[in-house]
């Protein structure tokens, strides 16, 4: 048996290490940032490119859009691994990073669809394409990089600096969209504001390539290349490789299945949650995942420090299984600390709606269907965060508290006239529609939940990059670890808002998107008990020749 371990010759000074860190984790902070700035900013893009006259059908096309971008990765991943482990590490993400900046200024650019019209969101879903095909390539070119620099002992710290640098991406989108509210009156950052975000990219382009060109190839690589062997084909076999097709589905389902729906749902579930069915205002919401988010980052190096010692699997298997416990919960409370009058109200005065064909599909309207009556007042309690049940009956009726609301016959023809009734109806029941200021106490309790849900978040992710890279043989690390990796990240986490909205927006359910979640951490967290290596952390060791 050979080890692919790196000879300590060639591991390099300490200062060395620095560097290779600070580069990465820099370049994956605004590699990361670009991407998840148009989360950060989706309910001005909403109406920028995509305004409907449904706002609940708006906002799904928007993340619809985010989704396209996510669901390019693992395309991505395919390209620039084979790229990585034919050419070198470093080469590749400094074409990936490239990519990025270039695609996220190119969306501060489009005009919008009242200027350009359809042409303006085709132009955006181009663009998140080509974030997606950058994306799939960075994260496992920045991992493998410093995975390969640092000693055994050292790894699972080292590497949780990369996986640090996503949540840094989104604090700093979320720093950069508060500081333009604040320097940029509310009217003119709807208007044209929001655009410099994403303009900014250039800068840390700049700022990234700068500092990347001071790095030199892993040396893990320059020794497989210097041996003559590198893969030939590093897709192919890294599903022909011996034993290769089961470490690639532990990756994906025992570690990537659990790490991305929490990561995912821990920020943008929490955001659209607050904004949306909680009302809370848009520029608090920021400053509250600001300021977890800030804190969160540390809690990453702290497991990945920890794993270390442990190993890769305890950690994880342990945030998988708390995180089935307390998923619902947290929620719960953030509800309560947000929109304390809301559930109490609702159960006081519950809003049931009658009548025949009572369901809604919010992309109906897309292919030209029309909702029922019901369903076009299932979409207005939806879109107003309004819990209520659904009784099937022969003629359409709204009570709240077991009192009918009489319903208009214009509201069924103007989407703002049944939401504007609608409301003011159930205003005169305790229903605030107003927008929410939440105590400072309260604030503080938001934020409180949150760092729960990112200890949660850091379990199953800070160790994540040290496992993945000694899961696979160096010769096609770098294929072998993002191909999982942004699958799993790609479809199960990038897909996540769109499918937890559209959950919500069908069920009229605030909390029933977290089902998605919920499922793919139980599948994680039994793919990974049985799965992912037990003991002390273990270089790949390959069969000699």
């Amino acid at each position: 048996m050979a080890s692919t371990a790196l000879p300590a010759e060639q591991q390099g000074k300490a200062s060395d290490v620095r560097l290779v860190i600070a580069a990465s984790s820099a370049g994956t902070v605004f590699e990361w940032y670009d991407f998840f700035i148009y989360g950060t900013l989706y309910a001005v893009i909403s109406k920028a490119f995509f305004p409907a006259g449904n706002e609940t059908l708006s906002v799904l096309l928007t993340w619809a859009t985010f989704a396209i971008g996510f669901g390019f990765r693992p395309i991505g991943a395919i390209l620039f691994g084979y790229l990585g482990d034919k050419l070198g590490r470093k080469y590749t993400f400094l074409v990936t990073v490239t990519l990025m900046g270039i695609a996220t200024a190119g969306v501060g650019l489009v005009p919008s669809v009242q200027t350009i019209g359809l042409a303006a969101p085709l132009i955006v879903i181009f663009l998140r394409i080509l974030q997606g095909l950058a994306l799939g390539g960075e994260y496992g070119g920045a991992t493998t990089y410093v995975a390969e620099h640092a000693p055994l002992n050292r790894r699972g710290f080292y590497t949780s600096f990369i996986q640090a640098s996503v949540v840094g991406g989104f604090v700093l989108s979320i720093a950069v969209v508060v500081a333009c509210r604040m320097l940029i009156p509310e009217d003119a950052f709807a208007a044209w504001g929001w655009r410099v975000p994403f303009l900014l990219s250039l800068l840390l382009l700049a700022i990234s390539l700068w500092m990347r060109f001071k790095l030199s190839e892993s040396p893990v690589f320059r020794a497989m290349k210097a041996a003559g062997k590198t893969a030939k084909n590093p897709f192919v076999e890294s599903f022909t490789y011996p034993g290769n097709k089961k470490r690639i589905f532990v990756a994906l389902f025992g570690v990537t299945a659990g790490l991305t729906t929490i990561w995912y749902t821990s920020v943008f579930t929490s955001m659209s949650f607050l904004r949306g069915p909680m009302r809370v205002d848009g520029l608090t919401v920021e400053l509250i995942l600001l300021a977890a988010g800030l804190i969160t980052m540390s809690f990453y190096l702290v497991v990945g420090k920890w794993s270390d010692r442990v190993g890769r699997k305890k950690p994880m298997v342990i945030g998988n299984f708390i995180t089935l416990f307390l998923l619902f919960p947290l929620f719960w409370g953030m509800g309560h600390l947000a929109n304390p009058g809301l559930a109490a109200t609702a159960k006081d005065n519950p809003v049931q709606i009658e009548g025949p064909h009572c369901t809604t599909d919010p992309f109906g309207e897309i292919v030209g269907s029309k909702p029922s009556p019901c369903g076009r007042m299932l979409e207005t309690l939806a879109a107003s965060g309004i819990p209520y049940t659904v009784v099937k009956a022969d003629t359409l009726r709204l009570t709240v508290g077991g009192e009918d609301i009489p319903i208009a016959p214009h509201w069924m023809g103007d989407n703002a006239a049944r939401k504007a009734g609608i409301e003011q109806a159930l205003s005169a029941y305790g229903f605030d529609f107003s927008v929410q200021f939440p105590p400072f106490v309260n604030i503080v309790g938001i934020i409180a939940i949150l760092l729960v849900l990112g200890v949660l978040s850091a379990l199953t992710f800070g160790s994540a990059a040290a496992l993945l890279a000694e899961l696979f043989p160096a010769r096609i690390r770098y294929s072998s670890m993002s191909i999982p990796y942004h699958i799993g990240a790609g479809y199960f986490g990038g897909f996540l808002p769109l499918i937890a909205n559209y959950i919500v927006a069908k069920s009229g359910d605030a909390y029933a998107g977290l089902w998605y979640t919920w499922s793919f951490v139980l599948i994680s967290f039994l793919v990974g008990l049985w799965g992912i290596p037990s003991g002390p952390p273990q270089d790949f060791i390959e069969d000699a020749p």
